[in-house]
């Protein structure tokens, strides 16, 4: 029986969002209906509200998300009610030529729910960010969409790795295969950047460079893990990261930000053979220009990052499982709880730069 729930929609470009009843339909074949605890405000949140990722309006925003399995379609057998999840907006098909190859990271096919959740006052199909749409009490997701993982974490910190956290530390240890002893330069210390330094150190890395604008987010970056901070309104990061690696530049560069002149700063940071990380994502109509015979000169590695990389079966269970060794700290990550109806002044808040992640507790 469809059930009705509160949750954020983004109503239109640019509008100020609003807590709108929502219907959720019972779960059909090889969907999930999960009871959503918590979830993170994330920058891409803002861009579907912003218009940045399609305008495919209303959005049912929130992404980044942990909760309990509440139903479960014909044909679900990885998770059954009462399973504590993690959810992923890169459910695998296991049929691709990625998958068929042992390279499910990489999949060619993600999916989500094939039903829609929609406005109970007027029955609109709704468009779930991420194929999630978690700033609601209940969600309704494909089943592999949720990854089963030790309930004795907290949902605050576990949902996090549903997408930023997990963007920055794979892209340090998965995409960037980081190892003991290594370079790091990450460029851009937001929520993601952090993620990558602390992967970095996660690691083993030796040198871990920081480099932002603003001191704060440098300090933050410290905490993180990062020996060394740069502040590139104060000075050249390409020239800074060389003197802090002998001349050399770093083992591996991670560009946090998604530009093309903090791409440009990567690519001359790295040293002779190193690898450059993308994981800051771009707008459509940038554009990015380097001398061919440096591409080439340089030798190497140019990387984006998917999502870290990540595969959500292997990764999730593991990071939790540091995070409650103590290895990895999470909780460093959250800033403030909040409540649903708090999501737009969480936003403005982000946008400012004074939170590193605001949690929708529900």
């Amino acid at each position: 029986m469809a059930q009705e729930v509160r949750g954020v929609i983004a109503p239109g470009k640019d509008e100020p969002v609003r807590i709108e009843t929502v219907v959720v339909p019972d779960p059909g074949p090889g969907e999930a209906v999960v009871r959503v605890q918590a979830c993170g405000v994330c920058h891409t949140d803002l861009h579907y509200k912003q218009g940045g990722i399609s305008d495919d309006f209303p959005f049912l925003l929130g992404h980044e998300a942990a909760g309990v399995v509440e139903s479960v379609g014909d044909g679900v057998t990885d998770v059954e009610p009462g399973d504590f999840v993690i959810l992923n907006w890169r459910a695998v098909c296991g049929k691709c030529r990625a998958c068929l190859r042992g390279r499910p990271w990489y999949c060619f096919d993600t999916h989500n729910a094939k039903q829609r959740m929609t406005l109970a006052s007027t029955g609109q199909e709704l468009s779930p960010a991420l194929g999630i749409g978690a700033f609601a009490e209940k969600t309704l997701v494909a089943a592999g969409q949720c990854t089963k993982v030790d309930p004795a974490v907290s949902a605050q910190v576990a949902g996090l790795l549903g997408c930023g956290v997990m963007a920055g530390i794979g892209a340090a240890i998965n995409t960037g295969d980081v190892g003991r002893g290594d370079s790091v330069a990450v460029i851009g210390c937001g929520g993601v950047g952090d993620a990558a330094v602390a992967g970095a150190r996660l690691a083993g890395a030796a040198k871990i460079i920081a480099v932002d604008i603003d001191a704060r987010k440098l300090e933050t970056a410290r905490s993180m893990g990062a020996t060394h901070t740069v502040n590139s309104r104060e000075s050249d990061p390409v020239e800074a990261i060389r003197e802090l690696t002998g001349g050399f530049g770093a083992d591996v560069v991670i560009d946090a930000v998604g530009r093309p002149e903090t791409y440009r700063q990567a690519f001359y940071a790295r040293d002779l053979a190193g690898t450059v990380v993308l994981v800051g994502v771009p707008t459509p109509e940038m554009k990015l220009e380097l001398p061919l015979l440096d591409v080439f000169g340089r030798g190497g590695s140019l990387k984006s990052s998917w999502y870290g990389d990540c595969l959500p079966s292997r990764d999730f269970p593991m990071l939790i499982d540091l995070h409650l060794q103590g290895r990895l700290d999470l909780g460093a990550f959250v800033t403030e709880t909040i409540q649903l109806d708090e999501v737009e002044k969480a936003f403005e808040r982000m946008h400012r730069g004074d939170v590193l992640r605001s949690v929708v507790v529900l």
